[in-house]
């Protein structure tokens, strides 16, 4: 087939014609000239109308000739039926048999591969034939034709063609249909439906534009399924859909019925209908009227995609086309036939035959690559690989990437190609010397390869080299990215190295220079380095690679660069790095020595305990905070050297807290009285020591001072009975808040009686629930069998002969005796203890007994 050329439907003038083509939208449809045997055909003769079958074409022509195509357009078969015009083919479904008709009045029925059938010539012109389409399996061959009226002819059971008038008098027939048991046909008038199962007409829907002459603008009808008829007429589309009536409502009425779904008006006149899913195609007459002139022009015809509302319709795609000869047809000489077994739709013309078809996604694809929009066009080949058949989803992307460097987004390009170019290493290599060529390395340097899938290593050399001459940064994010195998390291080791000869402060070139010589296992090199820089990776690096024996003349340094990573790392090391080496390495450090040793004492009190002594200078003179938590934790300081240096300093709290320890406690509250003057702290020292002499001491010490007064009526109410410290003061002194404080004291006591009060409750109410939780324990009956045993004698607790009398005892902790084995009875008469539980000491409960018998 040759392609046709289409014109999309013409748009609001615009002066700028780029944005008119941006703005277009994708055609749903493509459309081919049908050429080979047609061609020659319409250029003798001019097609007057086709039938579509799956397997092949019919096509009727002027001259009386019915030939038979293929999908190609390649003549098969040809038959001779006339001299004048052809007016209407049909087939069955089957594609065995076909009627023909003729303006002549030639009507025949025949089967393809036999020419038996029928064959009779009318007085009239035959506008329409149509075959049942169950033709070729019926038994009754049945099939309509039409002129001046609608035969129905069948055979009987003689074999003989039987007529019968479906119907007459109201015009010419010019179009009929027949799907499944409905003939659809329209006249002059307007469009008939007839049930040939239940011999019943079931509706006429009239014509609405009665101005317009039927022969010059025709019915066109067509069947969407078995029961949905589409019909247009002038400019006028109806849907009828074919219901089952009621059987309540029937009463003389027919079976079926037809409800309009939908009606509405075309901008012009209509040639052709065709469905596609819940859409219709439809084929337009177009007349032109140019700069207002009084005579009209035939114009191209459209084919339109519409969606049917009930009222109204919505546009979906509109194509005009450019058949031969377009400017001398009319509307009738227009017909629109469809394949259903294809969304195939041949537009039949006198002169030219177009078959328009939906488009596929190679289609969408060139629409795609045509507007430039490569990306959707990768997009939709890598979504349709499968079905795709004339484009490769490689050559999509290189074209992609054509253009995005043409364009000079040469990163996009460069990240398409990640994409695109998969697992082809020449393609990649081409791809990177073309960036070279254009002086974009650093666009494609980190999408390249490098996974399992790798170039030559000359080629990454060639980009680290490039990012060497001219940005440093991100040659060192390149080295830190990419893994060592990729390329030569000692080469790379040396172009560094020569750099840094005309910089050697770098920071930047040095990093670097030290993460290569750690990928080269070169470790001692790549230490200096960092520690010269004072690099956060050194700890990593010395972690991750057991440097310790490599920075034990480096601890200074560490610790001067991070101190609280250096000690972590020492302590979590010391099998590695001992105390002793440490606590060397630092002694003329005093301030680092004093955080190793102090962390040292915070992990384990007992680890550093050799140098216990010396960490007291140290906290005295760098961390006072912290020296009394030790002195208080350690069990290892000497107290006296450590009271010495506090005494020095004059650390009133840490020398209170020795003085205490080592067993002077008078002194030391004699220090808080006299050196803090802080009643409170001498208060709280005083309950710590929980020491009667040194109460009276702080009372003696405080009865001339009213404010210590008032600190101690407010305190000691708890400890030591205030009645003592209140007949001590002096008539006549004036003592801050006695009031309160006295209030205080009282309310302290009545406290103290209620929570005594409150406690006796609650003992006597728990007493009592368990007195009563004993006794119903105890008043639950026990199990005696046959398996319990006497604990005296340890014969079974019950006779074989149940028949005797027998007494048994059973007390309330489940011991159980014979009768006769329990011992005398105790000092209480009536009253049994068991033997068992007495020696063992248990309650009184467990000693109860009940006798039974």
């Amino acid at each position: 087939m040759a392609e046709v050329e289409e014109v999309r439907k013409p748009s609001e003038e615009s002066t700028d014609e780029s944005e008119e083509e941006d703005s277009e939208e994708e055609p749903k449809l493509k459309y081919e000239r049908l050429f080979n045997g047609v061609t020659e055909i319409l250029q003798k003769d001019a097609a007057s109308c086709m039938t579509v079958h799956d397997k092949f074409l019919a096509l009727g022509t002027h001259f009386g000739k019915v030939f038979l195509l293929d999908i190609q357009g390649n003549v098969t078969q040809r038959f001779e039926i006339s001299s004048v015009k052809i007016n209407q083919i049909s087939l069955d479904e089957s594609g065995e048999h076909v009627g023909i008709c003729s303006e002549d009045g030639k009507v025949q029925v025949f089967g393809l591969y036999t020419r038996e059938g029928f064959h009779e010539n009318f007085d009239c012109p035959i506008k329409v034939v149509a075959l049942h389409p169950q033709f070729t399996k019926s038994n009754y061959k049945q099939f309509v034709t039409g002129g001046n009226k609608l035969l129905l002819y069948e055979k009987n059971w003689l074999n003989r063609w039987k007529t019968s008038v479906l119907h007459e008098g109201e015009g010419s027939i010019t179009n009929v249909q027949w799907r499944a048991n409905l003939i659809a046909w329209a006249n002059n008038v307007g469009v008939k439906i007839y049930d040939i199962s239940t011999k019943q007409r079931i509706t006429n829907v009239l014509r609405d534009n009665v101005s317009l002459r039927p022969d010059m603008y025709p019915c066109s009808l067509c069947w969407k399924d078995n029961t949905t008829l589409i019909v247009g007429w002038g400019t006028s589309i109806k849907i009828c859909v074919v219901k089952e009536r009621n059987p309540t409502e029937m009463r003389d009425l027919p079976s079926r019925y037809v409800e309009i779904v939908s009606a509405f008006e075309t901008e012009f006149f209509i040639s052709g209908l065709a469905p596609l899913a819940d859409q219709l195609v439809a084929l337009y007459f177009v007349k032109e009227n140019p700069d207002n002139m009084d005579e009209e022009f035939c114009a191209r015809p459209r084919l339109d995609i519409i969606q049917p509302l009930p009222e109204s319709c919505e546009e979906i795609s509109s194509d005009a086309l450019t058949v031969r000869n377009f400017k001398d047809n009319e509307c009738r000489d227009y017909r629109l036939v469809h394949s259903e077994g294809e969304s195939l739709f041949y537009i039949i013309s006198p002169k030219d035959i177009v078959v328009a078809k939906e488009r596929d996604q190679d289609d969408h694809i060139d629409w795609l690559l045509a507007k430039k929009k490569y990306e959707e066009a990768l997009m939709a080949a890598e979504i349709s690989f499968k079905n795709i058949k004339r484009h490769d989803v490689q050559k999509i992307g290189m074209s992609y990437i054509n253009h995005l460097v043409e364009k000079g987004d040469y990163h996009s390009a460069a990240r398409k190609c990640q994409k695109v170019l998969g697992k082809n290493m020449e393609l990649w290599e081409n791809e990177v010397y073309r960036f070279k060529t254009i002086g974009q390395l650093k666009a494609i340097s980190q999408y390249l390869p490098r996974g399992d899938l790798r170039l030559r290593p000359a080629i990454y050399e060639m980009i680290l080299h490039e990012f060497l001459r001219t940005d440093y940064e991100g040659f060192a994010t390149l080295i830190r990215e990419w893994p060592g195998e990729l390329y030569n390291n000692n080469a790379i080791v040396q172009a560094v190295t020569d750099h840094l000869k005309r910089d050697p402060t770098n920071s930047t070139l040095l990093t670097t220079l030290a993460e290569l010589y750690t990928y080269d296992q070169r470790y001692d090199r790549a230490l200096e380095i960092y520690l010269r820089l004072r690099h956060k990776d050194v700890y990593q690096l010395i972690h991750k690679h057991n440097l310790f024996s490599s920075i034990e003349d480096k601890i200074v340094l560490l610790m001067d660069f991070d101190r609280e990573k250096a000690v972590d790392m020492l302590l979590d090391n010391e099998d590695k790095i001992s105390t002793d080496r440490v606590v060397e390495e630092l002694v003329d450090r005093p301030e680092l020595l004093h955080v190793y040793l102090h962390k040292l004492f915070k992990r384990d009190h007992h680890k550093g305990q050799k140098y216990h002594e010396r960490q007291i200078g140290l906290y005295a003179e760098y961390d006072r905070p912290n020296l009394l938590p030790f002195l208080r934790d350690s069990t290892h300081c000497p107290l006296e050297k450590a009271l010495e240096i506090c005494q020095q300093r004059n650390f009133v709290e840490e020398t209170v807290f020795l003085l205490s320890r080592m067993g002077n406690c008078r002194r030391a509250l004699q220090m808080i009285m006299e050196e803090l003057e802080d009643v409170d702290k001498a208060i709280e020292f005083a309950k710590e020591q929980d020491d009667a002499e040194l109460w009276e001491d702080l009372i003696s010490y405080s009865i001339d001072k009213p404010p210590f007064i008032t600190g101690l009526l407010n305190n000691i109410g708890t400890h030591v009975d205030p009645i003592l410290l209140i007949h001590r003061i002096k008539e006549g002194m004036e003592i801050p808040n006695l009031r309160d404080s006295l209030v205080k004291i009282l309310q302290d006591y009545n406290l103290q009686i209620l929570l005594r009060e409150g406690c006796k409750k609650i003992l006597v109410a728990d007493s009592l629930s368990l007195l009563q939780k004993m006794h119903r324990t105890q008043m639950r009956g026990v199990r005696v069998d046959e398996e319990n045993i006497c604990e005296s004698c340890h014969a079974t607790i019950l006779p074989s002969d149940m028949a005797k009398p027998f007494g048994v005892v059973v007390f309330h902790c489940r011991h159980m005796f014979h009768k006769e084995c329990l011992p005398s009875p105790g000092t209480i008469p009536g009253v049994q203890f068991c033997n068992i539980c007495s020696a063992k000491r248990r309650g009184p409960g467990s000693g109860i007994l009940e006798m039974k018998k």
